[in-house]
């Protein structure tokens, strides 16, 4: 008797964890902003990495012209091998790079442009992530083109030379 009842508990706490869990299953995992994602939010106030002057992200979008946004981090190892992309882009068009720093330590993102090379006109320090995660990004490296506050294509991943290809050509024909 005794032997029934520990088979039944056994049985009951099984099937309320398989249905919690199978509950749990239904429900996305969906930790984007609910906001219009084709429009950058500008209101983002973010810290200066040299100098620690806050400042807002829409002051350094160019309504009239291309902006990039690029977010990377020092740790990144795909960040690393996008970089001479970066350097590239800021070499063969007339469009601003405005890095966002995630999650990273000043020093060793200092240390990163030190090495490679800084494409940026500006660089924004995000440490905890939130408003990376504010723009709509889902991890690192993403790279945004802008063009009058409006997000012409997101790239998530590191870019690559047929993603360079890509943004030249998006650039070449939105002037014309």
């Amino acid at each position: 008797m005794n032997k029934n009842i520990k088979f039944i508990i056994i049985i009951l706490l099984s099937l309320f964890v398989f249905f919690v869990f199978y509950k749990g299953l239904e429900k996305p995992n969906n930790y984007l902003p609910e906001k219009n994602l084709n429009k950058i939010e500008t209101n983002l106030v973010f810290k200066n990495l040299n100098n620690k002057e806050e400042i807002l992200l829409g002051e350094l979008i160019n309504s009239n012209s291309f902006s990039i946004i690029n977010i990377w981090a020092s740790w990144c190892l795909p960040c690393r091998d996008e970089h001479v992309h970066l350097l590239k882009l800021k070499n063969i068009s007339e469009v601003d790079i405005i890095g966002i720093n995630y999650k990273d330590k000043k020093s060793n993102a200092k240390e990163f442009l030190s090495e490679l090379g800084n494409p940026y006109v500006e660089v924004l320090i995000d440490l905890d992530g939130t408003k990376s995660i504010e723009l709509g990004a889902i991890g690192v490296p993403e790279t945004y083109l802008i063009k009058n506050k409006i997000i012409l294509k997101k790239y998530i991943g590191p870019l690559d030379d047929m993603k360079l290809k890509e943004i030249i050509k998006i650039i070449k024909n939105e002037k014309n």
